[in-house]
Parts: structure tokens; sequence; C-alpha cells
């Protein structure tokens, strides 16, 4: 890393890639446990929850209809130039921290900052919103098997009489303490909910496809072209989570190959899998009627399969609950980052001499997307994790042609393809999808930026100066 100087000269400094392998050694380095399988499986966990069980609904109703397939494939198509930009990166610097890191190797330390300021933004909110999701699901459960929750005790304050929600901090505790017993548990863990939901997933497109009735598919496209773009921004949300098997890099046991197998892998069953599951859905229930928190099931209730809903709302509990493991391990590892780097306190890059795992930041971030999912109704919020995602797949993107020109012989296990058209093209539909997104949503995204820059000139860039050399000791 470059000592002080100008302030031009220390907001732009990065660090190269043999320097964050070397500080990335020692006792704050992660145990190696990972392979392809564990890390496809990560991110089908964070990819297929929420947004295939709860967000196709809403968005084929209220903005692309049954067009919506197309939505999906303008989303995936921005995360695949993302990812293969991604994979990259994750193959070179295969070190924890995601965009962070790949941020600092490339485009310096402010840039490092504002994108894991982002990140921060984007998990926290996007862990909470799950929870509050995973909690109306269990809740609805419980009903059915006769034990109603209080409602004092199933909702935030201020929503039908809510105080706090208990089952959200309830399961954010439970998988907290999973993370934190062993990152190869973790895994273990994942791995068998991912096979039950994919399983869960293929029942409904094998159910619903002989109920499929073309008319219902006409017109297909009844919002228009703008329809289907905002729709594509909307379920946008629906792909997070193929980053998240970034953050997992210095767990890799070979990293150079794993790494893009996991990224392009996951995203690329992800995608596939929402496009059919578009089809079915639309194809046997009109779409003006699939405005409901829960649209597979309903799709299948509403063909007289009641008994395949009881199916889907296993899967789409067990789906949210994967969402939420691999989330929360993606925000530690970020935090985890970011504190070794002495952006944030150093005290959170501790590792457990026994478990291996950051215990100290993985309860830190457990304790406070918990209280953020037992005391606000953050719903509302998930367009700020949209905006908060593109953003960052914007700067991995830039980093990649900043890093090809300052370091060209660097050895790139995998290479992404057509560069700078790739990462130009991932820019592009990004910052396009970011546009069709509510003003409120800039203006909320602007605020925070803010913040963080605050908190990064009246702390972070004071102790970033010796935080190599102090590791290095």
């Amino acid at each position: 890393m470059e000592g002080s100087g100008s302030l031009q000269e220390r907001l732009f400094r990065t660090k190269t890639i043999p320097e964050m392998m070397e500080y990335h050694r020692g006792e704050h380095t992660l145990k190696k446990v990972l392979g392809p399988l564990e890390l496809i499986f990560f991110g089908v966990g964070a990819i297929i929850g929420t947004g295939i069980f709860v967000i196709t609904g809403v968005a084929a109703a209220k903005y692309a209809g049954p067009a919506l397939a197309l939505s999906f494939v303008i989303s995936g198509t921005a995360c695949l130039f993302a990812a293969l930009c991604y994979a990259e990166f994750a193959a070179m610097v295969p070190v924890a921290g995601s965009a962070y890191t790949y941020s600092y190797a490339s485009l310096g330390e402010i840039w490092a900052w504002i994108i894991g300021w982002d990140l921060i933004l984007e998990y926290s909110v996007s862990i909470a919103v799950v929870a509050i999701g995973w909690s109306g699901y269990m809740a609805s459960f419980l009903r059915n098997a006769g034990v109603a929750l209080p409602a004092a005790l199933a909702n935030p304050p201020g929503v039908s009489g809510g105080v706090v929600n208990i089952p959200a901090i309830l399961i954010i505790a439970l998988i907290t303490i999973l993370l934190i017993s062993g990152v190869r548990q973790s895994a273990r863990v994942n791995s068998i909910i991912v096979a039950i939901k994919i399983s869960v997933v293929i029942f409904f497109i094998f159910i619903g496809v002989s109920y499929i009735d073309p008319s219902n598919w006409t017109p297909f496209v009844p919002f228009g072209w703008t329809g289907v773009v905002t729709g594509a921004a909307i379920v946008f949300f629906a792909y997070i989570g193929f980053d998240a098997v970034s953050t997992a890099a210095e767990e890799v046991r070979n990293p150079g190959r794993d790494l893009p197998i996991g990224i392009l892998g996951s995203l690329f069953i992800c995608t596939i899998l929402y496009i059919v599951v578009c089809l079915v859905l639309t194809g046997i229930v009109p779409y003006t009627l699939l405005s409901t928190a829960a649209p597979v099931a309903f799709a299948l209730e509403h063909i007289g399969i009641t008994w395949g809903a009881v199916i889907i709302s296993v899967g789409a509990v067990l789906g949210i609950t994967s969402v939420m493991l691999v989330l929360l391990f993606g925000q530690s590892r970020i935090f985890f980052a970011m504190s070794r780097d002495g952006l944030l306190p150093r005290t959170f890059s501790a590792i457990h001499p026994v478990l291996g795992t950051p215990v100290r930041v993985t309860i830190l971030v457990g304790l406070v997307t918990a209280l953020l999912a037992g005391l606000l109704p953050l719903e509302s919020m998930a367009e700020l994790v949209n905006i908060g995602t593109l953003a960052a797949f914007i700067i991995v993107s830039a980093g990649i042609i900043a890093l090809r020109k300052t370091t060209p012989d660097a050895k790139r296990p995998f290479r992404c393809p057509l560069v700078p058209l790739i990462p130009a093209l991932a820019i592009i539909f990004c910052a396009y999808l970011i546009l069709a997104l509510p003003t409120i949503t800039h203006l909320r995204f602007v605020v925070w930026l803010v913040i963080g820059l605050v908190i990064y000139f009246i702390y972070g860039a004071r102790r970033t100066q010796n935080a190599l050399s102090t590791a290095r000791q």
C-alpha cells in the first residue's frame, strides 16, 4: 500500500495483488474448506428464495405481465456480464471481501470504502427483509397447526398491533450460531436445504406445465417495453446472491478454478429456473391475479392442487432460510475484510482459534440485522438493496477495465472475455436498471453514501495508513 501523501494520493492508493496475498496470511486468515459444489450451492442458496416465491407474482401483476420471463432475461444478462467480471477478480484475488476487495486492488481506497459501505447496506437490509418474509410464512404455518402467535410478537411496531417480530429475531439468531460453529457445517446445512428447494421448484414446473393455458399469455406484453424494463429492475432483487459466492473466496481450496465455477454455475442454474417458473406461473394463472405474497403456492391452489401448495410453502420457508444463511455469511466476511484493513475497528477481524470463524463480527452482524428485522417494517426497502447491488456491479466492472490497464501481466486463472466490451455492457445494463428504480430510492441511496463518507474521513482514512505494517508484525 502506498504511504501517506497528498489527500488525493491517500484517497486513491491501491493494494497490489501480491501485497494483498501477503497481508491476508497468518492469524487473520480463514480456513480453506470449500469446493466447487459447495460454492454452487452457496450461490443457488442465496438466489433461489424470496425472488422466485414472492416477487414473481407482484412483478407480473403490476409491471410486466407474462413478459416477466423477458424481465428475468434482462436482469440475468446484466448479472452475467457482471458475473464474468466477478469471476476474473475472484480467481485473481482469492481473499475475503468480494467487491470491496476488488475495488481496493483496482480503483483505490475511497472506492473500496464506498462499495464496502454500499455492501453493508445491501446485505443488512436484505437479511432483515428476508427474515421478515420468513416470519410471515412461519406465522402462517403455526396458525394452520393451531398455534396462533400474538400479533404483538409477530409484527414490528406500527404493523397490525405489533411490538416486536420474535420469529424474525429467532431465525437470525439460529443462523448466526450455525455460522459461528464453522464454515464446513454451514455449507453442509445449506447444501441440504438447497437440494430440497430445487426439488420443490422442479416439482412446481412438472405439475404446472400440464395446466398451462396459452390464452393466459395474451397479451404477452400488457404494460409495454417500459413495464418489462421496470419489471427487470424490480426482479433484480431475485438475483442478489451470486456475488455472495465471491465473499467466500478466502475459504476456497482451489479458488482459481472453483470460484468461476461457483459464480457462473449458480447464476446459470437460477436464470433457467426463473424463466421456466415465470412461463409456467403466468401460463396457469392470469397475471392479473398474481399480486399475492405467495404466488407459486397460490397458482397450485388456483388449479385445485392444494396439497401441492403445501409442498411449495415448505420449499419457500426452506428457500428463504438458505438465503438468510448465505447473506449473513457474506455480510460477516465483507465487514471482516474492512476491519482487517483498518477501515472499521480491527477487533472484528479476530479469528476464533478453535472454530476458525470470525466470531465477533458474525455476532455483530447477527445482532444488528436481528434488531432491524424485529423492530422495523423493512419490506419497502427492497429497492435500496437493488440499487446497492447494481452500484457494486458497476464498480467491479470498471475495476476489471482499470486492472487490465494497470497490471496487464498479472496472473489471471480466469479471464473475462472481450474486455473492455463485457465490463462496459455490464456497466450500461446496470446503470439502465438503476435509472428504472423510483427517485426516492436514488435519494435514500445518496443519503446513505454521504453518511458513509463522513465516517470514512473521520475514522477510516486515518487508520488505514499503517494497517498493512501492523498486520505484518
